[in-house]
């Protein structure tokens, strides 16, 4: 298979998913639901449109134009994947069959629904993709590795990849950087940062930094058409336990009766909570953000006017250039020989 054909067949895999009616979303979304409660319609078809935005012919075209279009030796690649937020994996997945190498994946049980429904219709559109995907238990046959986790399992994956080529990704979570002369459209759209998975994504926003003295009140006004998340039970019991941690133990916090805003050094905040952190000015705003870098996945700020950050609104949003980790997949996947 021609690198132009798997491009080809990627692109209509995209126009595909562009034209799914509604009743397959709510199919989709009740087999996935069954295996994963965070899995609701609204956020299922945000993920699948957002991998359908990926797959249009000039964007793939442009992208893959900076890569090798066949591997020196192709390889089957064993990818772990995440199943934290809808069809995750998927990205690592379109890496190694673009690259013209062998998918060996081992899908996460939270997300095995979705995927599995994703590359069979890519093997319907090209069957000769049935050659390249290979869905595992064990991926003892690869050749390398792309593994995503926690900085727990990350240790696991050090243990039994480190000795082969590998991406080992760990925890990271993504931050906002308000400096209060955001205009209230762009504070609703930092709510999509925030809210959109329920939080549960390293592209989701837990952490914001904002100016000393900072006046939260035009913020949580425009977060407030996000209510809604606090429906949902599993939230809710989040909601409902960190605000009993928060007032049995007297911690100070703002509590709008969907999201707890509390001051925090830490970076990754629980479901339902958003912590936040103050800066004196821009140098030391720089200091901060350059202590944690090493554990941030992407930065927000309103109409992205922060250097190197994202628009308000678009953290969920990545381009397929957009590498998890900042580690370039398509570079790694073209230097294995």
């Amino acid at each position: 298979m021609l690198h132009s054909d798997r491009l080809a067949a990627f692109v209509a895999l995209g126009n595909h998913l562009r034209h799914l009616v509604p009743d397959t979303f709510t199919e989709l979304t009740s087999h996935a639901r069954n295996r994963n409660a965070w899995f609701d319609l609204l956020n299922v078809t945000t993920a699948i449109k957002s991998v359908a935005d990926m797959l249009t012919e000039d964007t793939l075209t442009r992208w893959a134009a900076h890569y090798p279009a066949e591997p020196s030796a192709p390889k089957q690649v064993g990818v772990v994947m995440a199943g934290n937020i809808p069809l995750v994996g998927f990205h690592d997945a379109l890496c190694v069959l673009i690259s013209g190498h062998t998918l060996l994946a081992k899908l996460s049980k939270d997300d095995s629904i979705l995927m599995t429904w994703v590359l069979n219709e890519l093997t319907k559109i090209e069957p000769r993709f049935q050659e390249r995907i290979q869905i595992q238990e064990r991926l003892n046959a690869a050749d390398a590795f792309i593994a995503t986790g926690s900085d727990n399992t990350a240790r696991y994956f050090d243990y039994y990849f480190g000795k082969r080529p590998h991406i080992i990704r760990r925890n990271r979570t993504s931050l906002g950087v308000l400096t209060g002369h955001e205009t209230d459209h762009e504070l609703s759209l930092l709510g999509e940062d925030i809210f959109r998975y329920y939080g549960l994504g390293c592209r989701n926003v837990s952490k914001l930094f904002v100016p000393q003295n900072y006046n939260f009140s035009p913020l949580l006004d425009s977060l407030r058409p996000w209510h809604h998340v606090v429906d949902h039970h599993k939230y809710n019991n989040n909601y409902d336990y960190n605000k009993s941690i928060l007032l049995v133990n007297g911690v100070p916090h703002l509590d709008t009766g969907y999201l707890l805003l509390l001051e925090s050094p830490l970076l990754v905040s629980p479901i339902s909570v958003l912590h936040y952190g103050t800066y004196a000015h821009e140098v030391d705003l720089v200091d901060q953000l350059t202590d944690v870098a090493a554990q941030t996945q992407c930065i927000v700020s309103g109409s992205g006017r922060w250097a190197g950050s994202t628009a308000f609104g678009q953290a969920q949003y990545p381009s397929v250039s957009d590498y998890a980790d900042g580690v370039d997949t398509m570079a790694f996947l073209a230097e294995l020989a």
